[in-house]
């Protein structure tokens, strides 16, 4: 027999040897196992069990052994029992845990970590938040998506933590944003009577929604789009997956509005002008417009010499002009309003069309009028705003966020639809809302993302649609033509040039055709 054969026959013979061996020993490592978890539970328990608990949790178990030891055969039978636990318990052996297949454990401890030294207190005999703590004691639920992102999450917190105040809410709601990621937007919802905490993850806006033409009824304007829980209504939209149905955010104006002029504020690059382009192509349909760029910067160059567009002004002479007749029309509107309604008659059509006053950056505009001792533009706004409702009259005024203590007081209290876009700060946006986000804002947004109330409501999320101006180059083509579809054609009428004006005497519209009830226009001015 070779030697190679002996070795063969020894190895098997080795390995059957261990086989039997390994069934011999099978029921001892069952229960060594199943006595090891019952030690590491019995362990756990303990450590969880607060220190004034652990005497009177001794004495009771001290009493239990005492009555199986008085039983007949009590020994016996506990000796039984706890064999047949132990072999039960480690029937299998447990899996090495893996962080990648439960991503719970791999994040929810590092957040229960984050937020203990502010959801606890020397003075609380049974904290639900302590640095030996598990998070299964405090988190009652949670839900991850498909990429392992935290998705849905529902936080206990004790009785004395001050959940009416805003600065305390603020810093567990950054902690939680921190933790969970800050490249999303969360909802926190406080329920304070059961204190429970609600995270709900934010799914993101389509951002590609080009202007079109809305289904909406006169005196609707979509700003743009939400979540389909911040509204129930759906109109169809047409983007680039195709035809769709999308939830809007509707402004609704007019005399029987209760807000009828909208305050709109944003951060550089934010897309304000492209929500004044929204509200301007939507307003044309119905009404005209008059347009003040205090900004300058030749956004809303589309507009000039359009049918239905009365102005667009760039310079400070211009737009005091503008505005004065905006003031005049105003008051003639109600005059010509109340003789009708006091002789039983219809009211005029030139009293009754909508009139847009569209103002971009006129902060920019206050500040040159200080300078040069002129009248501050935001002041002839007063009468506009406080009669536009009755004289169908509506305002709109974007800026910039950091200008808001620059804007007269007057739009800020008449302006009670208010849209926030762009990053800024969770303070400022409370602040511009007129009430507190119950909304973490992302790290970064995109041009035309913000937050939108009107009136008494709640905020919701805001997505402008892709107005870009036609003008643009660099805008995409697609996007462009949308714009130009929707904007009012030309006159085709041939009409005598008009002389020349003086860049400093903008042209005014005389008292007689005003008073006549005649629509008068203003002056266009280019811009170059």
């Amino acid at each position: 027999m070779s030697p190679n054969r002996h070795l063969t026959r020894g190895r098997d013979l080795a390995r059957t040897a261990g086989d039997h061996a390994a069934d011999m020993f099978a029921p001892l490592t069952l229960i060594s196992r199943g006595l090891r978890r019952h030690a590491g539970w019995a362990k756990g328990r303990w450590q969880a069990t607060p220190k004034e608990r652990r005497g009177p949790t001794l004495l009771l178990a001290a009493a239990v052994l005492v009555g199986v030891f008085l039983l007949p055969h009590g020994p016996l039978l506990a000796v039984v029992a706890l064999v047949g636990s132990a072999a039960w318990t480690g029937r299998e052996p447990k899996a090495a845990a893996d962080p990648a297949s439960d991503p719970a454990d791999a994040k929810l401890p590092a957040l229960y970590a984050a937020l203990t030294p502010y959801l606890t207190s020397p003075d609380d005999v049974c904290p639900l938040y302590r640095p030996d703590g598990s998070y299964q004691d405090a988190f009652a639920g949670w839900q991850f998506d498909a990429e392992g992102r935290l998705a849905a999450l529902e936080i206990g917190y004790p009785a004395y933590f001050t959940d009416t105040e805003p600065g305390a809410r603020n810093r567990i709601e950054q902690v939680v944003q921190g933790k969970a990621g800050r490249a999303r937007e969360y909802r926190f919802d406080w329920d304070q009577e059961c204190n429970k905490l609600q995270v709900t993850a934010l799914a993101p806006l389509p951002q590609d929604v080009p202007a079109q033409t809305w289904v909406t009824t006169p005196g609707e304007i979509v700003l743009g789009f939400t979540d389909s829980q911040a509204t129930q209504r759906m109109i169809p939209v047409v983007q680039d997956g195709g035809p769709g149905h999308q939830p809007p955010v509707i402004w609704r104006t007019g005399p029987r509005s209760a807000e009828p002029h909208l305050l709109a504020l944003g951060s550089a690059g934010s897309g304000t002008s492209t929500l004044l382009r929204t509200v301007a192509l939507q307003a044309l349909a119905h009404g005209d417009l008059l347009v003040i760029d205090g900004a300058g910067t030749g956004e809303h160059a589309c507009l000039v010499n359009r049918p239905g567009v009365h102005t667009v002004e760039t310079s400070l002479h211009g737009a005091l002009a503008a505005l004065e007749w905006a003031a005049q029309e105003t008051e003639r509107r109600l005059a010509a309003l109340n003789t009708a309604r006091y002789r039983g008659e219809p009211a005029p059509a030139d009293a009754t069309r909508p009139l847009w006053l569209l103002l971009d950056h006129p902060t920019e505009l206050t500040e040159l009028a200080q300078a040069e001792g002129r009248p501050d533009p935001q002041e002839l706004l007063e009468v506009p705003l406080r009669h536009g409702r009755a004289a169908r009259v509506t305002v709109v005024v974007v800026d910039s966020v950091e200008a808001f203590d620059r804007i007269s007081p007057t739009v800020r209290s008449a302006a009670r639809a208010r849209v926030v876009l762009g990053e800024v700060a969770g303070e400022e946006l409370g602040r511009a809302l007129g009430v507190p986000l119950e909304i973490a804002p992302a790290a970064q947004t995109p041009p035309g993302r913000g937050y939108a109330r009107i009136g008494a409501q709640p905020p919701v999320r805001l997505q402008v649609p892709a107005t870009v101006d036609p003008l643009d180059e660099e805008a995409p083509a697609r996007q462009r033509e949308a714009v130009i579809a929707l904007l009012p054609h030309r006159d085709t009428r041939i009409e005598a040039p008009a002389p020349p004006m003086p860049q400093h005497q903008p042209q005014v519209p005389p008292a007689e055709p005003a008073a006549e009830g005649g629509r008068v226009e203003l002056g266009k001015e280019r811009i170059g």
